[in-house]
Formats: structure tokens, C-alpha cells, sequence
């Protein structure tokens, strides 16, 4: 385990690294759920109504909160993708580390920019007239689910990518993560569509998270918190292993 951590620590500052020297990629990753809480609370946001009641900013960016960590699958998948491609994926193999180092440098790197993003958004969320009202441990611990919400869609954009093996595919991943993101109670409450379509975003992974932000921050519209835990570790108890699988597998 130790190996690991450190193999996997080794991995991470290179993602870093990478990072580091694409501030204009890193820009773009942190000002597009700016760009989308603004056009969502003052384009869109003035003909939508809460159920129950309450203020829509309120309800809305514990929702875009959420989003935001679920489009993280396709910058993980397309970095998995690209190393496989480039044959950097089969160098490291070849070296004496740690076989889960680069994935799990790949998910820290993901985690720590992830969380940054967040910090942004409940910034620009602030600066629109959002508010918690819990206090301060309640408003870490909505932190916290998010942040797993996204530790689980890292398995899933490692999985996609190892079978996949082909970075140019991000359009497909793009075409189906949208469409998740919209059925699911992030913009619109459960309440106000068809019976079936509410249901279907009632048992959304990306509801159960962003339900449970909006009780902990006290936002209208929240919900229990037992589900936002239960999807991501069924998600990573499905997933991580899957990954695990595929990248013994990478050479047959």
C-alpha cells in the first residue's frame, strides 16, 4: 500500500505538472460552470419556479454544484484515452512501479482540480446571492458528497477510457453525459415534470447528490442524504474493480 501511495503521488505531480503548463486549459475547465450559473440564474432563471417554494438561485446552484462534477468524466476519460494512444500507458507498465499508480495519479490530479472548480463555483455562487444557511460543518459536509460524487465518476471516465482506448470518442461520452446531467432534479424539481420523468430523476446518482447539498446548505428542494452516499460507493464498488480488470488486461 505503500508503494502505491507513493507511485500514485509521483503519477499525480505529473498530472499536475501537465496541468501547470496549460493555464489557458485550466481557465476554460474553471470558467465554464461560471458561465453556466450566469446564464441559468439571470438568462433562464427569471420564468423558473421552485416547488414548495423558495428562491431559484437557491436551488439552482447546489444543482450546478453537482453538474460540475459529473462533466469531469470527459477530461479523465480523454487523458486515459490519449496515454493509451500515445503509448505512454505501456512505458509505465514497463517500469518497476506500482500497477494502479497511474490511475490513481490520474483520479488525485482529477480530485484536487475538481475541488478548485468547486471553491470557484460556491464563489461565483455567492457573488449571485446564494447562500448556506446550516453553518459552517453542515456546508463542509455537502463539500464532502460532491466531492465523492466526483471520486466516483473518476472510476467511471478511467473505465470508459481504458476500453474505449480512443481519445476521439469524447464526443460520444459528451452526447450521453449531457442528458444525464439534464434528468435529474440539478435545474428543474422532480415535481414539475411528467410522473415518469420525475421518477427517473428522483433515482438519478447526480439528484441524490445535489438533493442532499441543498438539505445540508439549506437550500428548498433538499432531500436525504443516505442516497448521495450510497450511489458513489456503488458506483466505485462497480467501477474501480472493472478498471482494475481492464488495465491487467491492456496487454492481450
Amino acid at each position: 500500500m505503500k508503494w502505491a501511495l507513493h507511485d500514485g503521488w509521483v503519477m499525480t505531480r505529473r498530472e499536475l505538472a501537465h496541468l501547470a503548463r496549460q493555464p489557458a486549459q485550466v481557465l476554460l475547465t474553471l470558467l465554464f460552470p461560471v458561465l453556466l450559473v450566469v446564464m441559468f440564474a439571470f438568462v433562464l432563471g427569471g420564468g423558473m419556479s421552485v416547488a414548495g417554494g423558495g428562491d431559484y438561485r437557491e436551488y439552482l446552484l447546489p444543482g450546478m454544484f453537482a453538474m460540475t462534477m459529473l462533466f469531469g468524466v470527459e477530461s479523465t476519460f480523454q487523458a486515459i484515452a490519449t496515454d493509451l494512444n500515445r503509448g505512454v500507458t505501456d512505458r509505465f507498465r514497463s517500469l518497476p512501479m506500482s500497477p494502479s499508480a497511474q490511475v490513481l495519479g490520474r483520479n488525485l490530479a482529477d480530485l484536487l482540480t475538481s475541488a478548485l472548480g468547486l471553491l470557484v463555483m460556491i464563489g461565483c455562487g455567492l457573488a449571485v446571492g446564494w447562500r448556506w444557511h446550516n453553518g459552517l460543518l453542515d456546508a463542509l459536509a455537502a463539500v464532502g458528497l460532491l466531492l465523492l460524487l466526483r471520486f466516483a465518476v473518476l472510476w467511471v471516465g478511467v473505465y470508459l477510457g481504458l476500453v474505449s482506448r480512443n481519445a476521439q470518442l469524447l464526443i460520444a461520452v459528451q452526447i450521453l453525459v449531457w442528458p444525464f446531467a439534464f434528468l435529474s432534479s440539478a435545474l428543474a424539481s422532480p415535481a414539475d415534470m411528467p410522473s415518469w420523468l420525475g421518477a427517473l430523476s428522483a433515482w438519478n446518482p447526480l439528484s441524490a447528490t445535489a438533493d442532499a447539498a441543498r438539505a445540508l446548505f439549506g437550500n428548498p428542494g433538499g432531500g436525504g442524504t443516505w442516497k448521495a452516499v450510497v450511489w458513489p460507493l456503488a458506483l466505485v464498488a462497480v467501477f474501480f474493480p472493472l478498471s482494475v480488470r481492464q488495465y491487467r488486461r491492456l496487454s492481450r
